[in-house]
């Protein structure tokens, strides 16, 4: 992978967005003792931060789900996706727990519970070519994590896609076995989609937040955040990262 691009079919759907990339190299993501019990702490402290998301009796109502829901209308996409944010503030609104997965995705759940944005994360060493996002004509290879079979992008579908099929559909609903993170992922990618200034301010802090506990638990510098606009739509990969 060297780039993100964001297509114009998405600035036209979406003109005040903002999509928030930031890349690291290096990272160890296997599971250890330690970083296990601060993992289960960092996801507890996330779900109580969560809450002040979480302040009308109606989920549905509650801004950060209503905003996503409006955005996910504006194009075609595969019934029940919903943004990513969503399901991890149904699972608190529920009073349900977060158990550990690894490190990387628990971190950058806990940002986006923390902070009430999506957060994505990919594996770049896995994208071929640049990762673009945008509306596309559907049919792109996609097969889900933890599916058997491929389900393929709706024709005006908007999602992440390479030069082999989709990498992440409905914005961030769902990934690709393909690009997903593993234990044994060392390059990422990391984005943020905003579709208003209050997402966009919120989002600004939750990438420097990911920043700040890449390198805490990992030990590695990541790149500056990129901001990407209708009128600066790409994030070149630094060429000591490629």
């Amino acid at each position: 992978m060297d780039k993100v691009v964001v297509d114009q079919s998405f600035w036209d759907l979406f003109t005040d967005a903002q999509v928030n990339i930031l890349y690291a190299n290096g990272i160890d993501n296997h599971d250890t003792d330690k970083n296990l019990a601060q993992r289960r702490e960092m996801l507890t402290n996330a779900t109580k931060e969560a809450g002040k998301f979480l302040t009308n009796e109606t989920f549905r109502l509650n801004p950060v789900v209503d905003q996503w829901r409006k955005a996910y209308q504006q194009f075609k996409k595969k019934k029940g996706a919903r943004a990513s944010i969503e399901a991890l503030l149904k699972r608190v609104n529920q009073g349900r727990t977060f158990d550990p997965i690894d490190p990387m995705v628990d971190i950058y759940n806990s940002v986006s519970m923390t902070y009430g944005v999506p957060v994505g994360m990919e594996d770049r060493d896995k994208i071929k070519g640049a990762m673009h996002l945008g509306q596309v004509e559907g049919g792109q290879a996609f097969r889900p994590v933890g599916a058997d079979e491929d389900e393929p992008t709706l024709p005006g579908e908007v999602c992440y896609y390479d030069d082999e099929g989709a990498v992440c559909r409905c914005l961030n609903w769902r990934d690709a076995q393909r690009t997903m993170l593993t234990a044994d992922s060392q390059n990422v990618v990391a984005v943020i989609e905003s579709v208003n200034a209050d997402q966009a301010a919120r989002a600004d802090e939750a990438m420097e937040e990911l920043r700040k506990l890449i390198n805490q638990h990992f030990g590695v510098e990541p790149t500056q955040v990129y901001h990407l606009t209708k009128d600066n739509p790409v994030a070149e990969v630094p060429a000591d990262m490629q």
